[in-house]
């Protein structure tokens, strides 16, 4: 298995340049450690042969002296909502199990083997993509890396990719991010996650859960390698333009994002302030009032329950009994609501959305905590009222940035021997190319100090 050290594309594919390895050795490595009890319930399915195919027919190109992309040869996991033709897509879930098979990949599964990437597997998550938590109880939870006393939550939805990558099982873990699914794991095991504009990249073949929110996305070990997967997935890779932290204006909102905030979260926050106050960054805080108005904008039900409502009704009315019970309760949410609600709910949402762009002018990102809080034990939510609690945590402060239709990264801000704490900066929609430009300068000064 590969270290958290030597796991990013641009390490790996210099080790590969320089014959110290193999893109075949890396994933017989990769295949290996997919079988070891740290891996236990992270992915639903190997792709081992195809995977190896993959990496023997990059070694070929590497020998003969051709060029290839980033990604050729090297290991990707995808989230567990992407067709595969041939396969059943099952979302985490038993409600699924029989029915036809998808006839063709998924666009972006489709794009990842033209880049010639080593798709290892399938990986686990959240039945439906239905909760920031990342319990299963029909395939198991895969264990947070990050802590080898406890066993804590890995987040959710993508909870196998999350783990996937912080394990170095794959340079790259395909996820999505209807309510924060990418940047709520990415945070809580120490990586970090992109969520594009949503209509960057194509959901065609993805399972919907929320098609208002649903975004294809990815999370990887750095920011660099973010957008290289991203650039794979998108076709098309963004305009980035590199700059420093000196002279950033970020806006740090007082309403609602530091609620309930656990000590731990507060004070790696407030390290990674200060090294960028330090570094020239301007820090300004702003009232951002809006978001004090997000359950409003989103009554009743909620769009993602209205959505998957729709969704799921034949599969909900015939099979709701082989649901996750947690799931099946926020999806009975949307059932009752008239078209009308849900029209007026779509009329209040591009109207705030307005006013928060507004508000957000001027300034080159929004800075404020992933999520609230560290990973919980996993036991500790065995629970409803408990599980319901940390699920609303976990979802608050990256959900703001899906129902304003932006984009968002989350950054590792914790130090070491800490439990992960993720840093998340975002923007407007279609900000994408100049938010990764704040975000490889914020990464720098993060990784200094």
């Amino acid at each position: 298995m590969t270290t958290q050290n030597d796991s990013t594309i641009g390490a790996l594919r210099a080790r590969i340049a320089r014959g110290e390895l193999t893109h075949e050795a890396l994933i017989e490595q990769v295949l290996d450690g997919a079988t070891q009890p740290a891996a236990a319930n992270v992915f639903t399915r190997l792709y081992a042969d195809a995977a190896l195919a993959a990496a023997r027919h990059a070694d070929a190109a590497r020998k003969a002296g051709v060029q290839t992309a980033p990604l050729a040869g090297l290991p990707v996991s995808i989230k567990d909502l992407y067709d595969v033709a041939g396969e059943t897509t099952l979302a985490g879930s038993i409600a699924c199990q029989g029915e036809p098979p998808a006839t063709r990949d998924a666009a972006v599964v489709t794009r990842l083997r033209t880049q010639g990437a080593a798709i290892v597997g399938r990986t686990n998550m959240t039945e439906f993509a239905f909760s920031g938590v990342g319990i299963n109880p029909h395939y198991g939870t895969p264990r947070n890396p990050a802590d080898a006393e406890v066993a804590r939550i890995p987040g959710g939805s993508s909870s196998g990719a999350a783990v996937s990558v912080a394990l170095g099982l794959a340079v790259a873990g395909l996820g999505s991010d209807t309510g924060g699914s990418i940047r709520i794991p990415a945070a809580l095991c120490g990586i970090v996650g992109f969520k594009s504009t949503q209509s960057r990249v194509p959901r065609t073949g993805a399972f919907e859960l929320a098609r208002s929110l649903d975004t294809v996305c990815a999370m990887a070990r750095s920011v660099e390698d973010c957008l290289i997967a991203d650039a794979a997935i998108a076709d098309a890779p963004l305009v980035v333009r590199r700059r420093p932290a000196q002279g950033l204006r970020l806006a740090v909102p007082q309403t609602l994002m530091f609620d309930a905030i656990e000590p731990g979260v507060a004070r790696a926050f407030e390290r990674a302030v200060q090294a960028l106050s330090k570094a020239g960054a301007q820090i300004v805080e702003i009232p951002l009032s809006e978001l004090a108005e997000i359950g409003t904008v989103n009554a009743p039900g909620g769009l993602s329950p209205i959505e998957a409502s729709a969704v799921h009704r034949e599969r909900f009315a015939s099979k709701r009994e082989a649901f996750d019970s947690r799931v099946a309760a926020r999806i009975a949410l949307g059932t009752e609501v008239r078209a009308a609600d849900y029209i007026a709910l779509l009329d209040r949402r591009r109207e705030w959305i307005s006013r928060v762009e507004g508000r957000l002018e001027g300034f080159d990102a929004l800075l404020c905590p992933t999520v609230p809080i560290v990973a919980p034990a996993i036991e500790s939510l065995a629970e409803d009222s408990a599980f319901f609690q940390a699920n609303g945590l976990l979802l608050r402060n990256t959900f703001a940035v899906n129902l304003m239709d932006g984009c968002s990264f989350s950054l590792p801000c914790h130090s070491a021997g800490e439990l992960p704490v993720g840093l998340m900066l975002s923007s407007v929609n279609g900000d994408d190319s100049r938010l990764a430009g704040v975000a490889l300068a914020v990464e720098d000064v993060l990784r200094l100090n």
